[in-house]
Order: C-alpha cells, then structure tokens, then sequence
C-alpha cells in the first residue's frame, strides 16, 4: 500500500501536469513567433513575428493589449474549434481578456506586433490622462486595465528632469526616429527603431524631447 507521502508527491505532479496543459506560455510552447522583450513585476512585454502563411499552436494569455506594427489578415482559432478571421491594421491595437486561442497568419504579409500581458492580480486605480502637453492622443484600445494611444508628440514635446506620472507606461515605437527619454537619471535612450520598446513604471522620475525637429508617431499603453 502506496504511502501518504508517496499518494501526496503523485497528486501534485499530476495537479502540477494539469496546471500546465491549461495554461500554455506561448514563449515556452511557441518559442518560434513569441519572444520576451522585458519582464518586471507590472508586465510582460512580448515581439510577436508571423510569417505569412505560418501557424502558432494553442496557448493562453493573460489580460493584455496588442499593438500591431505590420498588419495583415489573421485567424485566431479557440478550444471549442470555432475560428475567426480578422484584419489587424497596422499601427492598431486591441484589448484581449485573458484565454486561450490558436493565431494563424493567413494574409500575405508578414504580422509584427508587441503584446503588453498584465501580471497584477487586478486592474489599478489610476486615472489616465485624457491629454498631455505637446502631445496628441488618440485612443486605439480601451480596457478596464490599460488604455492604448496613438501619440504624436509635437516637435517642441519636452518633459522636464523630475518629471512623474502615477501610472505605468510602455512606449512603443512606430518607426524610426529620434526622441530622448531618459529614466530615473541614467543616460538617455535617443535613437529608436520600429518596434523598440521602454517601461515607464508609475512615480519613475524620467526627461524626455524630441530630438528629431519634427512630430513623431509613438504606441502609448497607459496602466492603471
């Protein structure tokens, strides 16, 4: 007769083994599309890459908000079997609620995009700006944890040393450009590529400018 602890040490592998098939990480199960761009304890930044005509396998992910850097036709597949087709414009972004999908890249182009998954156990309190000084926003995607914008900064956009927000920000860029963001008194990032990424966490003293001498496109997703 199996022992209490050998009976114990069974039950959890195999609690252990059922966690995993019900959530499936996409960077562990679909290393080839999914890959960690940066890692703290507010999120989970992810570049995504599909070549035309390429296939992911099932997995989860938790709340989170795509912005979509190249765009194309994809269709997203679920447990039941149900599938989906969808046209995801570039320089868009969406919501998603936690779950589970199966993403297939069916256009012709190749799908580039960044995905924000949220690691807090709940949505914060923040209120997130509706404007900001020497910035255009226009709102891409709204959800009851973040807000995604499309930013122009205008050519004279300048945020002074010391300056704070008391809501996270991820900024994404659009394209290439020149825009100086410096945080927390370390030396400034001031060049940018598509597709480049920075954390701003909530009560982080940072500077930014616009270097370029002219208005420069930007992703803002804004956390509460």
């Amino acid at each position: 007769m199996r022992s209490l602890k050998a009976l114990t040490f069974v039950a959890l592998a195999v609690l252990g083994s059922t966690a995993l098939v019900l959530a499936q990480d996409p960077v562990k199960v679909d290393a080839t599309h999914y890959k960690v761009v940066l890692d703290n304890a507010a999120v989970r930044i992810l570049r995504i890459s599909y070549a035309p005509g390429s296939k992911s396998v099932m997995h989860d992910h938790p709340d989170s908000v795509v912005v979509v850097l190249n765009g194309g036709k994809t269709t997203f597949t679920t447990p039941d079997g149900k599938s989906q087709e969808q046209d995801m414009a570039t320089n868009s972004a969406l919501y998603l609620p936690a779950g589970k999908h199966l993403p297939s890249n069916t256009g012709t182009a190749a799908n580039l995009a960044i995905l924000v998954e949220f690691k807090t156990p709940a949505a914060g309190k923040a209120a997130l700006p509706a404007s900001r000084t020497g910035m255009t926003l226009a709102m891409l995607a709204e959800g009851a944890r973040a807000t995604a914008y499309k930013a122009t900064a205008s050519a004279t956009f300048a945020e002074p040393a010391g300056t704070k927000h008391d809501y996270d920000q991820v900024i994404i860029a659009l394209g290439a450009t020149q825009m100086s963001l410096s945080l927390d008194g370390k030396p400034a990032r001031t060049t940018w590529a598509k597709g480049d990424v920075e954390f701003i966490g909530r009560g982080v003293a940072h500077e930014s400018k616009n270097s370029s001498g002219k208005p420069v496109d930007f992703a803002i997703v804004a956390i509460k």
